[in-house]
Parts: structure tokens; sequence; C-alpha cells
């Protein structure tokens, strides 16, 4: 990689590993023959790549969430297949779950259980794909749709976030974007990977161009009440009748549990588009040849929404903010990095990279891989989330792991820096 070889080699098998998953392996990869102290110890390894705060002893599961699942597998009631669609109790305490913050409310029938979100978002694809079609994906973004989108031959056209505008929708991008074959857009609030927030007022104009389009809004919310700046998080769903929302979101992110992998696709449209016969029995089908979560896992899900406390939240929340806030002052006091936005929610940022600071560093690749090699520490290249020369970083770690690897990446940024400068 020093002489350029190498980089484009990784580079090659970045483009073909289009998850995160598969980044953050190639990254970890790179570290062999890398990252020693001067007496020889390699440094331990610290990841900001992978948004999977269980890793971390600061966070975990709320105790009731844990009982609630010891509780019903060992009940012995939940060892069958459940109904494909879902456990009915698990479909009627998520509808209550999400009513609480709509101005109408869900009924059991509108809520489909998920293996985690990420098949949520292959379910509303899947439906959602048809000969010609395209779907608006933001840039930056989530891969995985991307990944689903060319497996159900579904074009993809991308709309800018604006980074100088808190990272809102260009919604004159959207609208020059769409035709009439766009089947819907794509938000993801709070923003992953951008940690932003989106306000009632912006949440309201994505609804009225879509309605203008006359396409739905897939609104990825697994990271849903995870605000901790001025704006709280609203749901999409408020503005269903507008235009109607399928909203996405899981257990995963809110309580700490992204290994139980159990989710929600969930159609919030109080004006009942979804509720036509022949659209609700082609959902009903396609669930069919889904697997879905474990039964005594669904069966869990009504003591866990009901019963968990605010205090669990409040933690969590007080975390990620100090987190965020410690992130944010460290970027600022390297040269080389910004960040355009202070992060307000989810658990992730994306930092800009000034490359004409730097004298042997070519792109967000070439910074990532020699990073991880020379300091242990592994970040997320923008080109992996759609924005090259920039860097995602989680900051849903440890908070003394936070400091340590932004200690370190401010000790790589200096070693790389062109001599002579005056910064």
């Amino acid at each position: 990689m020093e002489n350029g070889g190498a980089g484009n080699n990784y580079e090659g098998e970045l483009n073909s590993k289009v998850t995160i998953k598969g980044i953050l392996s190639l990254l970890m990869e790179s570290i062999e023959g890398g990252g020693e102290h001067g007496d020889g110890k390699r440094k331990r390894v610290i990841s900001l790549g992978m948004g999977d705060p269980s890793a971390y002893s600061c966070f975990h599961p709320p105790d009731v969430a844990q009982h609630a699942v010891v509780e019903t597998l060992q009940s012995d009631m939940f060892n069958g297949y459940s109904p494909t669609v879902g456990l009915p109790q698990t479909r009627r305490a998520i509808a209550e779950y999400l009513s609480k913050d709509l101005p109408y409310k869900l009924s059991s029938d509108d809520v489909f259980v998920t293996s985690g979100c990420t098949q949520a978002i292959d379910v509303a694809l899947a439906l959602l794909a048809c000969p010609g079609a395209n779907i608006l994906l933001p840039r930056p973004g989530f891969p995985i749709y991307e990944l689903c989108a060319s497996f159900r031959h579904l074009e993809v056209r991308h709309f800018d976030l604006l980074p100088e505008r808190g990272w809102e929708v260009d919604l004159e991008g959207v609208e020059s974007l769409a035709d009439h074959n766009t089947v819907a857009m794509v938000i993801i609030n709070p923003g992953n990977p951008c940690g932003n927030v989106y306000s009632q007022h912006h949440l309201r104009k994505i609804a009225e161009t879509a309605q203008k389009l006359r396409i739905l809004v897939i609104a990825d919310e697994v990271y849903g009440h995870l605000a901790f700046g001025d704006t709280p998080f609203v749901p999409m769903g408020r503005y269903g009748s507008i235009s109607p929302v399928l909203t996405l979101g899981s257990l995963s992110k809110r309580w700490i549990v992204p290994g139980w992998r159990l989710g929600w696709f969930v159609t919030t449209d109080p004006s009942g588009m979804f509720r036509k016969p022949k659209v609700v029995e082609r959902i009903k089908k396609y669930f069919d040849i889904l697997g879905g979560p474990a039964t005594f896992m669904q069966a869990a899900v009504p003591r866990i929404l009901e019963q968990t406390e605010a205090s669990f939240f409040k933690k969590t929340i007080n975390i990620l903010k100090h987190n965020s806030d410690a992130c944010y002052s460290r970027i600022k006091d390297i040269p080389c990095l910004s960040c355009l936005q202070k992060p307000s929610g989810s658990m992730a940022m994306m930092v800009k990279i000034n490359l004409s600071l730097l004298e042997d560093i070519r792109d967000d690749i070439d910074f990532c891989f020699k990073l991880a090699r020379e300091e242990s520490v592994i970040i997320l290249p923008g080109l992996a989330v759609g924005l090259k020369d920039w860097l995602r970083i989680t900051f849903a770690v440890e908070p003394s792991s936070l400091e340590e690897a932004m200690g370190r990446i401010k000790s790589f940024c200096l070693k790389h820096t062109k001599p002579n400068l005056n910064i």
C-alpha cells in the first residue's frame, strides 16, 4: 500500500465487499504486521467502525429484557412456529409502542415482525421492485440498501444530504431525480452515518415532496429516540396522511441488543393505501417465504416494550451525548479533520479529511488502512457510505477507549502531516 499497488488491491476488494462488515474485516486483516509500540508490542485494537454498542461494558440491555427472554424460553410455550407475520401479541405491542408518537393509532394488522431491521429493508425493497422501477437513496447512506436493490434489480438513484444544512435532504435534487418509474425514497432518521436528527418542519417537507412525486417514503428509524441534541426525534409516520410511509425499526439500538435480530416492518398509513386487500395479501404471501425471529424472542417483546424503565434510556442517551461531544471536541483539535455538523443523534458521525495537509495519504481508503496498520484503530472510509474522502466514526464505545482512539488518530495525522505547515 505504501507504493500504491497494495492500496489499489484494497480499493478493488472494498468495491466488491459493499457491506460494512466486509470492509471492516479487510481493515482488521490489514492490522497484521503493523500497529506496534516501540517495544515491539502491538497496540490493542480499538474499533470505531461498527455500530454495535453491546461490545462495550458501559452499554448493556435492561434487566427486564433479559428476564423476559429467559421466562418466555423456559415457559415451554413458544417452541413451535409463529405465524409468518409475527405473533399477534408481538404485533399488537409494537403497534401500541409506535402509536405513542403518532396522531393516529396503528393496529396490529399494520405490523409485520422481521429478523432485525436488515430483513425489514429487504422486505420493503422486494415488495416495491418491478420491471423498470427505481428507488431514491440518500448519499451518504447505509450500503445495505444498495445491496438489496441490486439483488432485486431495482435501479438506485442517489440524492444528496447537505452537511452545511445539518445533513438535510436535498429536496430539489430529489425532484430532479424522480420520474414515473420512481417507487419510493429512503430517509434514515436519526441519521446513519451522519448523526443528524430531522426537524418536524423538514420531515413535513419530505412528505410533501413525496406526495408531489406520488411516491412512498421508507423511514429507517432503527435509531429511533436516540436523540440528544436540541432537535427531538419525531417519527416520519406522523406525516403518513400526506404520503404513505413504511416504517422500519428494531430493538437493536435502543435496547442494545443487535444480536437478538428482532425488527419490524410497519405500514404507517392512516389513509389506508396499504390496507387494500390485494396489497395486504401480497405482503402476507411474501412473509410466508421468510424466516422470522425465534418464537420465544417474539413472545418477550410485549414485556420489553412495556416495562423498560425510562432511566435505562436516559443512561444510554447520556453516554452517547458525552461521547459525541468528546469526539467532536477532539476532531476540532486535529487540523486535517473537520466535522461540519455536531452529532445530535444515533451513534455515528461523518468527518471530512483535508488531504492537502497530508503528504502520503491518497484518499479515505488509504487513510483508514494505514491508520489500522500503524495505530490499530479502525474507522470506516467514507466511500463505504457514499462520500469519498470522508470518514464515518462510531462513538458508541467505552469513553476511555474513545479517548485513547482519538489520541492515536491525532498522532497518526500529525505523523503524516506535510512538513513546514503553519498549523
